[in-house]
């Protein structure tokens, strides 16, 4: 089923601003959704990363965009469905960015948001245009 032209734009406006994360840092699918204005959006923020194409012939796809930088607010590293290896796979991308991924009480792979956290109040593309911040936030954009 084809997207809607506003889902196509929720998107692509989180797979371009996934791209914005550095590399060797992490953020939540609720600050990502924070920062292009859909607070309330951070589980759709999961649901466009999941469906992230492999076409490279598009303009976001796999491998230009790093899927692996967001996750959840607990820092667990989680697998779906359909996606069982997700976890492993996840952790071995952010490995092989520097970001240590550590082994919970219960076996869960985690990571040290106050290490690799990356946490804006902008995206930088914003920030260079100038765009000035809304202060009628008053938390530190770590939710999901």
């Amino acid at each position: 089923m084809p997207r809607t032209p506003e889902a196509q734009a929720f998107f692509h406006a989180v797979y371009a601003a996934v791209q914005e994360i550095p590399e060797g840092k992490v953020t939540t699918y609720g600050h990502i959704a924070k920062l292009i204005g859909t607070p309330q959006r951070p589980r759709q923020v999961g649901t466009a990363l999941k469906h992230l194409p492999s076409d490279t012939s598009l303009r976001y796809h796999h491998d230009n965009v790093p899927w692996q930088r967001p996750g959840t607010s607990s820092a667990i590293l989680t697998e779906s469905r359909s996606q069982p290896e997700g976890a492993r796979n996840q952790a071995a991308n952010l490995q092989a960015e520097g970001v240590a991924v550590t082994t919970g009480a219960l076996g869960e792979l985690m990571v040290d948001f106050a290490e690799f956290g990356w946490f804006p109040r902008l995206l930088p593309s914003e920030e260079a245009a100038g765009v000035i911040p809304d202060d009628s936030d008053d938390d530190d954009g770590e939710s999901e």
